[in-house]
């Protein structure tokens, strides 16, 4: 089966399952993140049925590769047949467990870090991945405008740190943080 065509399987089962996938309209900002800056690693935190990683390989470079921790075995289930019928399994890393835990135990280091897990651990994500990330890495974190409270921690530091420059995404129903690190 197509990437595109297991895309457009995957919105069609979230509008029936009411699923939060990043959806074609928010998913444009991390397309447009991967054209520009070109990572050759990623981390996902918040792999759910493998939408946006399918979405990101898509761009990804050859010899890319994207590292998606996801919490729930079943659902980690359903991203890994996904991911085998787009013809991803050599290219997407899927590892089940919680991603507080999981992050410090990772060997290799990171270009873009995409956040899509539990809101309020956003700044706990970012903070055990830093160590991880490679200089001028870029930090896309989705839902911002819906859920904007319960990761105020994170939002504050990727504007306020000095150690990211930040913009804001706004789709109206919700948005999207892109930060790059300086």
């Amino acid at each position: 089966m197509k990437k595109l065509d297991i895309l457009k399987k995957i919105e069609q089962l979230s509008k029936q399952y009411n699923l939060p996938i990043i959806g074609s309209r928010k998913g444009e900002v991390l397309v447009n993140v991967i054209k520009e800056y070109k990572p050759k690693n990623i981390l996902e935190i918040g792999t759910l049925i493998g939408y946006s990683a399918i979405l990101m390989s898509l761009y990804l470079q050859k010899n890319g590769k994207i590292t998606t921790i996801e919490i729930n075995e079943k659902i980690a289930k359903v991203a890994e047949e996904n991911f085998r019928k787009a013809g991803l399994s050599s290219k997407v890393n899927l590892i089940t467990g919680n991603a507080l835990e999981i992050i410090p135990k990772l060997k290799e280091k990171f270009d873009m870090l995409f956040l899509d897990a539990a809101k309020e651990e956003y700044y706990n994500y970012l903070k055990r991945a830093e160590p991880k990330l490679n200089k001028n890495a870029v930090i896309v974190a989705d839902n911002v405008g819906i859920f904007g409270n319960a990761m105020r921690d994170f939002l504050d530091y990727v504007k306020n740190s000095g150690k990211f420059t930040s913009k804001t995404y706004d789709f109206g129903f919700d948005a999207v943080e892109v930060s790059k690190r300086k």
